[in-house]
């Protein structure tokens, strides 16, 4: 983070110092989790789901923290007043702390500055492109999928006065929330990989969906471009409503579609690779064999590739650093093969019903015959999709009718949430031990450990909040995977 003084943050968020804090304290970093604070660092009390930030002012003065940003005065075991600047809105707060530093690194050294929504796709998007933009230059991308009100600031406050690229991902529960972002952090480039079904309920329909990823494009400047996605309809009418350039970009190329990145000779391979002939911008062809295992995934690999060739990076080497390139973000179809040879595909990170069925298809094309007419048995070891409200139950279903429908060897549900999943299968023709129902973890465990062989594939898929990434790791013998974040739960 650019250092700021304890007054210019007063100054910015419109605070008050407290008695106890001085105007000329430097600020060298700023986090919200008092466990991860720093010397010189400022600490954000902000309000919690469970817990309230103000309960760890002095766990974080104690990590080394030399200040908090708080909505009220708290006091030290003394009566002492914590050094603090008061607000009304901690994380409103953020935001404009935020902001102000993006201006300065914009101002001082040209920072660029992309951001990137969809409702499946993000996270793997932004890592793909970190990985390329890194070729130009000092770039600063989320851990993880910070990609809300929180996660945005946090990323921006990563950044140094050396960055040159800063990559944002956006996250929306409702309408307005993307436009939010995009006024903290102004982006030059704008990328919409999708807009899919998940959360229509919550929305209001998939049509505001679309009204909400379409704030991105309209935030950018016409001197901007926006990155969109050809092959999904409603991202590509977004050209309407952007004074910026198009740059499309898919699978499904058509006859008026001249310039753009595209895929052409798209396969995949035996262990589930995308295999395809990239056509850059520039009209030149490169061949790439990526790491990453699902088709789905091409629409990120070229979305990444637009925004690196429009950034100044050549074709011939995003090609060269997207060969081969897998997963850098945890539980993203992250593959780990057993001893005993059976392969677990952990991509139990996000759900939603069109990642779902993305995730299935590529279990599916895994099991088929190999050159030798050899075929492994597939797993779908599936938990909740959160978030869907009233359609929750028929979602689950047809999830259910999905998996027989592919010919996935076997079912097994994981959870009540995801029950209804277990329920069609069973009804559309699964029987016997071809699907299983666990209540818990416990009961899921025993079931795999009891009844998987070698050469069996494995995927582990639900929503964040439903835990199965943690299972997974349990069937692969990692359990070294630390709790996620709880930002990227926007859509």
């Amino acid at each position: 983070m650019i250092e700021l003084l304890s007054a210019e943050i007063a100054e910015i968020t419109g605070g008050r110092l407290t008695s106890s804090a001085s105007a000329d304290t430097p600020v060298l970093g700023v986090d919200t989790d008092s466990r991860a604070c720093e010397t010189g660092w400022l600490f954000v009390a902000k309000p919690g789901e469970s817990s309230d930030g103000h309960h760890f002012i002095d766990a974080a003065l104690k990590q080394g923290a030399v200040l908090a940003l708080a909505e009220r005065e708290t006091f030290g075991p003394d009566g002492t007043v914590h050094p603090a600047i008061i607000v009304p809105d901690a994380v409103l707060a953020m935001g404009r702390i935020a902001a102000a530093i993006v201006a300065r690194l914009r101002a001082a050294n040209g920072l660029r500055v992309v951001g990137i929504t969809g409702s499946a796709g993000k996270t793997t998007t932004k890592d793909l492109l970190a990985a390329l933009l890194g070729e130009l230059g000092p770039t600063v991308a989320p851990v993880g999928s910070y990609n809300g009100e929180v996660g945005v600031p946090l990323t921006v406050f990563r950044a140094t006065a050396e960055t040159r690229y800063l990559i944002v991902e956006m996250g929306a529960t409702g309408i307005g929330h993307i436009t939010y972002l995009t006024d903290m952090v102004h982006p030059e480039v704008g990328v919409v990989l999708g807009v899919g079904s998940a959360h229509a309920g919550e929305f209001g329909g998939v049509e505001n969906i679309a009204k909400a990823k379409g704030e991105m494009v309209e935030a950018l400047p016409a001197t901007g471009l926006a990155v969109l996605n050809h092959d999904d309809n409603l991202v590509a009418a977004m050209h309407t409503r952007t004074t910026a350039p198009v740059l499309p970009f898919g699978v499904q190329r058509s006859a008026q579609d001249a310039a753009g990145v595209w895929a052409r000779d798209l396969e995949v391979d035996e262990h589930g690779h995308p295999v395809f002939t990239l056509v850059a911008a520039d009209a030149t062809e490169h061949p790439i064999a990526s790491g990453l295992i699902g088709r789905h995934h091409v629409a990120n690999l070229l979305a990444a590739a637009a925004v690196a060739e429009y950034l100044g990076l050549a074709p011939a080497r995003i090609a060269a650093v997207l060969q081969g390139l897998g997963p850098t973000s945890r539980w993203r179809m992250e593959r780990i093969e057993r001893p005993d040879g059976v392969s677990i595909i952990n991509d139990a990170y996000n759900a939603n019903p069109d990642s779902m069925r993305a995730a299935l298809v590529t279990l599916a094309e895994l099991g088929l015959p190999n050159a030798a007419g050899q075929a492994r048995r597939t797993w779908a070891v599936l938990g909740e999709m959160l978030e869907l409200g009233s359609d929750s139950i028929h979602e689950h279903d047809l999830l259910g009718r999905a998996a027989v429908r592919m010919n996935i060897k076997k079912l097994l549900v994981v959870g009540i949430g995801a029950k209804a999943a277990y329920n069609s299968a069973v009804l559309e023709g699964s029987w016997g031990d071809e699907a299983y129902y666990a209540e818990d973890a416990k009961a899921a465990t025993r079931i795999l450990n009891e009844n998987l062989l070698p050469g069996d594939i494995v995927l582990f898929k639900s929503s964040n909040g439903a835990g199965l990434r943690h299972l997974g790791d349990q069937i692969a013998g990692t359990n070294n995977g630390a709790p996620a974040a709880k930002e990227g739960t926007a859509l």
